[in-house]
């Protein structure tokens, strides 16, 4: 079923909102839930996670970074254009509680799950701690949403041209330092930055969520793709996650898992670029 665009516009370079006519999903969206969307009918399926949603006016949000073929398709759309498929919402929804302080850290496109996250919490009663990274200030994206949300919203940057010079992880660690008390800690991001996340807080031992991105294709538990390994025991990230705790995960095999098909991907982004010229 064909879903309109209402919104469709770059918010740092290469990263874009998306924000669709989805009554169905938006209805039975849940925080830490995401779905799979396929751009035209011999597209491929990907799985993008819900920011937002209003179930009164049916659109859902979605925050994609312009990184293969399927992103530049989607990218290259505009309001009033249709996406083919959109199948959701999928995964676990999250545990939402009032656990007292929390942080939330998002890191690049991350922050689409952490915003959902750190709205949710907010609603919940916690006192939220929004940590929010990029490589530069150029890539900080949802910064006025956060800060309608959060109680108090922090910035780090690899770069130091915002904020906190240096990662994620190593503000969370200063702030753990320095004496700062946190109940709850969800981060969701690239790989390394999660894992490293989990490592801050494995000593503090604070209850630590984090957002698994493996590689998935159909987000039923059926193709296995997605699988991961939490606690030693397989999980599929579609049906069991997409969040875990991040103290049991396995996160070199994630690692490994998600750039098997790196060079494919590479190759196939250069053909459909070739092919856009030749068309041109």
């Amino acid at each position: 079923m064909p879903h309109r665009i209402l919104l469709l516009r770059s918010i740092a370079p290469r990263i874009y909102q998306l924000v669709v006519h989805a009554p169905l999903i938006a209805k039975k969206a849940r925080p830490g839930q995401f779905v799979i969307v396929r751009v035209d009918a011999r597209g491929e399926r990907i799985p993008l996670t819900l920011c937002d949603w209003s179930p009164t006016d049916g659109w859902i949000k979605i925050v994609f970074q312009e990184v293969g073929v399927t992103t530049k398709k989607l990218a290259s759309l505009k309001p009033g254009n249709s996406v083919q498929d959109i199948v959701g919402p999928l995964g676990t929804p999250a545990e939402i509680a009032r656990y007292g302080t929390v942080c939330v850290i998002g890191g690049g496109v991350g922050a689409a799950a952490a915003y959902a996250r750190a709205k949710s919490l907010k609603q919940a009663g916690n006192v939220v701690v929004t940590i929010l990274g990029a490589r530069s200030s150029d890539y900080i994206i949802l910064e006025d949403d956060f800060r309608k949300v959060c109680d108090e919203l922090l910035i780090a940057t690899d770069d130091g041209s915002r904020g906190f010079k240096g990662f994620v992880s190593q503000l969370l660690e200063k702030l753990l330092s320095e004496e700062r008390r946190f109940d709850y800690v969800f981060a969701a991001g690239p790989v390394p930055m999660m894992k490293a996340v989990a490592e801050v807080t494995r000593p503090y031992g604070i209850k630590t969520v984090v957002s698994l991105n493996p590689l998935m294709v159909d987000g039923t538990g059926m193709c296995g793709s997605c699988r991961v390994t939490v606690g030693g025991v397989r999980r599929f990230c579609c049906v069991d996650g997409p969040e875990f705790d991040a103290h049991l995960v396995d996160f070199s095999e994630l690692m490994s898992r998600i750039s098997m098909y790196v060079e494919e991907e590479k190759r196939a982004l250069v053909l459909y670029e070739g092919a856009s010229l030749h068309e041109g």
